[in-house]
């Protein structure tokens, strides 16, 4: 491309920068003025007429102006408040709590569960126990083949029957020499504990629950042959659910036994579990970062199972900041600040993010309870220019 090809484009793009910029900035044309451009230049940028531009090129550099000639817009608009002063929608400041607060992921447990195993070796004769079944606590729920323990039993009795015949007759002999006399009763007290034995095996043949609890699938069938290490059936007792989550270090102070959680389920959507922290780990995990928390969620409608996963959900108080709308906050090379409105002057105001919430962001500035900070309309807001505020307009008409 030519040079003055080059240099003509440039031109135009120099002017139609400098168009915009006195569109949009009303105080832009008074300032070329002062910097010399000729009002009727200025005119041409803005699509005012001469006249107008003339008297504040004349008013700009200290002259009069002629009688009768119309007095700058800018002066007017600043003296009235009118078609100068920028339309805004402004919502006032509140004050809000920082909700600091803990999400995680945590896995559901019994407050009980037991594996119920035999507590001797032998066939399963009968099973008195379904899934899904309740169950108290010494129910039995299945048998073992006690044939031999039954033998054992009636041979304990025998032999503690003689045992008690011969240690009576030995106690009315004055014949009998005192040594065997002890010797008998010796016998008895031995044979006694003999049908405690076979007593106590025969009841081992039972397979009993160790605590009130529900059923789970049952492992085994009639007919199998079990030792003490086979399952049999698993107990849970659900009337509460226990969560295992973790917590982040930062929270190892903040967590106390006790605290309010709120627990969800997949497996339950839209409803919401209260529950507490009923136990903290001791220590924090080097690998992770994390601590150990357990909470106890009720489960008395028996809603929840074992297993299942839980979104968590802990809330701590925080701290107090003024609450603004989303759209208030701006950002330029310094950072973010807000418009505040003040005497109809527009303030930029410094502030810090503290917080995002949906609906409103907490932040940390000169701002307090009540103060009018501009929401929309805030492309041609300049700092210290005048400001109408729309929601005052249609007040006042």
């Amino acid at each position: 491309m030519r040079i003055w090809k080059q240099l003509l484009a440039s031109m135009v793009v120099m002017l139609v920068m400098l168009g915009l910029w006195v569109y949009l900035v009303p105080s832009a044309g008074d300032s070329l003025i002062r910097m010399g451009m000729p009002g009727q230049a200025v005119a041409l940028l803005r699509g005012a007429p001469a006249s107008t531009e003339a008297a504040s090129d004349q008013t700009a550099k200290g002259e009069p102006a002629q009688p009768g000639a119309a007095a700058p817009a800018s002066a007017a608009g600043q003296r009235s408040g009118g078609p100068r002063a920028v339309l805004v929608a402004a919502e006032p400041v509140a004050i809000g709590t920082v909700n600091d607060r803990l999400s995680a992921i945590g896995s559901g447990y019994a407050i009980q569960s037991v594996v119920v195993m035999p507590q001797a070796t032998g066939t399963i004769t009968d099973i008195l126990v379904s899934s899904g079944q309740m169950v108290k606590k010494g129910d039995v729920l299945a048998r073992l083949d006690d044939d031999e323990q039954l033998i054992e039993q009636e041979k304990a009795q025998v032999a503690l029957k003689s045992a008690v015949e011969k240690s009576a007759s030995y106690r009315n002999l004055q014949s009998v020499a005192r040594l065997d006399v002890l010797d008998a009763q010796i016998a008895e007290q031995a044979a006694k504990l003999a049908v405690s034995a076979a007593e106590f095996n025969l009841k081992r043949r039972n397979i009993v629950a160790p605590i009130d609890g529900i059923a789970g699938i049952v492992a085994v069938n009639v007919g199998d042959n079990v030792t003490t290490q086979t399952s049999v059936v698993t107990l849970d007792d659900r009337s509460a659910i226990l969560v295992d989550f973790w917590a982040p270090e930062r929270f190892a102070t903040a967590i106390e036994p006790g605290q309010p959680v709120e627990a969800t389920s997949i497996a339950r959507p839209g409803r919401v579990f209260q529950g507490a922290v009923e136990a903290i780990d001791n220590r924090i995990d080097a690998a992770s970062r994390t601590m150990r928390i357990r909470a106890r969620v009720d489960n008395a409608d028996d809603q929840l199972r074992a297993g299942m996963s839980f979104g968590v959900l802990v809330r701590f108080a925080g701290e107090r900041f003024p609450s603004v709308d989303p759209l208030a906050v701006q950002w330029d090379a310094e950072g973010s600040f807000v418009w505040q409105i003040r005497d109809n002057k527009s303030v930029k105001t410094r502030m810090r993010i503290v917080q995002r919430n949906p609906d409103s962001v907490l932040v940390d500035g000169d701002l307090k309870e009540g103060d009018q900070v501009a929401v929309e309309g805030l492309q041609r807001v300049r700092e210290g220019g005048a400001i109408r505020m729309a929601g005052a307009e249609v007040a006042s008409q």
